[in-house]
């Protein structure tokens, strides 16, 4: 019996050290922590020596973007041999590459002391930092922590412009077992947005097992995050084809053949059909007469009311309702969108009959309904239009609409009560007595902003723009968690995001619209990304937009002297509002100034989609945290 389990034992030993050498190492993940604390994890300083030799041929992947968009440029940030890269891209050593196409990088990576690494050198350029070069210049082909390391005399919040630093690529070579597998490369892959990995897998024409087993991961955890490495093992190098960006899978299968060896079978589907188009057409002639005739009397003097806009004809108030038809048109609402519909004495008690002690700001008023606070808006217009997307959104950073209340032809409208007020009550240095943000408060708010209107950009359907960002349109709650507010100049956009509408109607507020916009009346998503720029602004500096206005024509102009200034620091005191002077690390700061340049592009689709600038803050906030401590 003792021998017995003496095999056991070693059967099971040989099998977990042969399972755990296959394994590169644990994935790294969101480990992003203080860039200037070298006592880290090690899965974010590189990936371990455990290969079966010291070097070998490997390949990166790397996204172009200028100014690194050409064939010699990424050769030199990558130290790649650009005849090698040229020819496995098919493109020529001269060629300029498509902002964003996936390139495949050919290097020779090597042991380095514990870890296989891509020893590269770089030169300071202003505003840049260990965080940024890590992260954007880099796009996650290093990690800040790595580069404070290789770099241990240097001090990582003043580097100095033109400074050169060592730079240490995150690659790897394959383990014994690896080996034995047919595994002879392990490419470093740069996840992207969407990512999965079976699709990464698929994409190179990995086997999927291989390459969890290769990252440490597991058929029950395969999360991965974008601006990271993930190693793809694969028994041959890399192709051009599959750089290229793998079509979404199809929704549905497609429709079966018909078969049309009986011609008797033919003509009874035939006839099928036909009847079915006659019935059909018969029911769309009797619903338009309907129609017609219901609605005659009700319609309106402005454009007729689309399919998508429905809702809002069947909830549009007429002049003069009496009592009963405003129980009927609430009924209605209720039965509709699942609102909840009060009585107007019930919103008089809630506020005192709207006593002005009760008034919070301009026509919204504190009440207290069943022991809970929350703000009652008395409002007028196109009310419904709002209440239309309000009621089928549900989003932790946008405003809950509650419930509603018709009474001689005013609207009010039950929202979540907001204990902090509005942001423009917190941020302008000078004006709101004495109260103010902390830094990771500032940061935390952006990320919360820029999660509400990803969701109104990307997951509601249609997506929609707010058109109306701005420091007075953003509430904060109890705990300083931002919640976007007044969607009263809300409207759909196309599915594309890149697709852009026409309008003549232009409104909005001065220094928060986007030039295409105000001159040429062009709408897109990227309106709202342009005012989160001003939005973000506003908030470092703790200037209203329209003072910044007052000495600089165009907003970016503010920003010339925190980016061209070589040094940075003096430039940047003067840029950050005078609360928070000391209180800030100048890396992130100087950061967000150049994201902020970004949002404020003149060409729209220059500026990054919202989806980019949550990542980005993701990052921000998580390395505010840290440097807090």
């Amino acid at each position: 019996m003792d021998f017995l389990s003496s095999i056991f034992i070693f059967v099971l030993s040989a099998f977990c050290c042969s399972s755990s050498a296959v394994a590169q190492q644990l994935y790294v993940g969101q480990a992003i922590t203080d860039c200037n604390n070298p006592n880290v994890t090690p899965v974010v300083l590189g990936y371990a020596y455990n290969g079966a030799n010291t070097s070998c041929q490997t390949f990166l992947t790397f996204r172009s973007k200028p100014p690194y968009n050409t064939v010699s440029a990424i050769s030199d940030l990558l130290a790649s041999d650009p005849s090698h890269l040229s020819e496995i891209n098919s493109v020529s050593e001269t060629a300029t590459l498509d902002t964003n196409k996936l390139v495949i990088v050919p290097v020779n990576c090597s042991r380095s002391g514990e870890y296989y690494q891509l020893n590269t050198s770089y030169i300071i350029k202003r505003n840049d930092g260990y965080f940024v070069i890590a992260n954007n210049t880099l796009q996650g082909l290093t990690t800040c922590q790595a580069l404070a390391k290789q770099n241990p005399s240097l001090n990582a919040t003043s580097l100095a412009i033109g400074a050169t630093i060592s730079v240490p690529l995150r690659c790897a070579c394959p383990t014994k077992n690896q080996s034995d597998l047919g595994i002879n490369y392990l490419i470093s892959y740069l996840i992207a947005e969407g990512d999965e990995v079976s699709r990464i897998s698929q994409r190179f024409g990995a086997e999927n097992e291989l390459t969890l087993e290769a990252n440490g991961l597991s058929e029950e955890n395969t999360n991965i995050n974008p601006f990271t490495t993930f190693l793809v093992p694969l028994e041959n190098p890399p192709s051009i084809s599959q750089t290229i960006e793998p079509s979404p899978p199809p929704l549905s299968p497609p429709s079966p053949t018909i078969s049309t060896s009986n011609d008797s079978s033919n003509k009874t589907w035939l006839y099928a059909l036909l009847g079915a188009l006659g019935g059909c057409a018969l029911i769309l002639v009797i619903g338009t007469v309907i129609f017609c005739r219901v609605f005659r009397r009700n319609k309106e003097k402005t454009d007729p009311v689309t399919a998508s806009e429905s809702f809002e004809a069947i909830v549009k108030p007429q002049e003069k309702k009496t009592d009963q038809e405003s129980k009927d048109f609430l009924d209605s609402i209720s039965a509709n969108i699942a609102l909840k519909t009060y009585n107007f004495d019930e919103l008089q008690r809630a506020t005192d009959n709207f006593s002005s002690k009760c008034l919070i700001k301009g026509s919204v008023y504190r009440g207290m309904i069943n022991g809970d606070s929350a703000a009652i808006k008395k409002m007028d217009g196109d009310v419904p239009k709002e209440m239309s997307l309000l009621h089928k959104i549900n989003h932790s950073n946008l405003i809950r609409l509650c419930g509603v209340c018709f009474n001689e032809g005013h609207w009010y409208l039950v929202y979540e009560f907001a204990a902090n007020g509005t942001l423009s009550d917190w941020i302008y240095y000078g004006i709101n007595d004495g109260k103010f943000l902390d830094w990771t408060q500032r940061i935390q708010i952006l990320l919360d902003v820029a999660a509400g209107l990803n969701y109104l950009h990307s997951f509601t359907t249609p997506p929609h723009i707010h058109k109306d960002i701005k420091c007075s349109n953003i509430l904060l709650d109890g705990d300083f968690r931002a919640k976007i507010a007044n969607f009263g100049l809300a409207r759909s956009a196309g599915a594309e995001e890149s697709h852009f509408s026409l309008t003549k109607h232009i409104v909005g507020t001065i220094g928060y619209m986007a030039p295409e916009y105000v001159e040429n009346g062009l709408v897109s998503t990227k309106l709202d990304v342009y005012a989160f720029g001003a939005l973000m602004l506003e908030i470092l500096t703790g200037k209203e937009i329209a003072v910044l206005y007052e000495d600089n024509k165009d907003l970016s102009d503010v920003l010339n002297a925190v980016l061209k200034d070589e040094d940075g620091h003096e430039s940047l005191t003067d840029f950050m509002d005078p609360s928070m002077q000391g209180k800030y690390p100048p890396e992130l700061a100087k950061f967000l100034v150049r994201l902020i340049d970004n949002c404020l592009e003149k060409n729209p689709a220059a500026r990054p989609a919202m989806d980019e600038i949550v990542q980005l803050l993701s990052r921000t906030m998580n390395n505010s945290m840290t440097w807090e401590l």
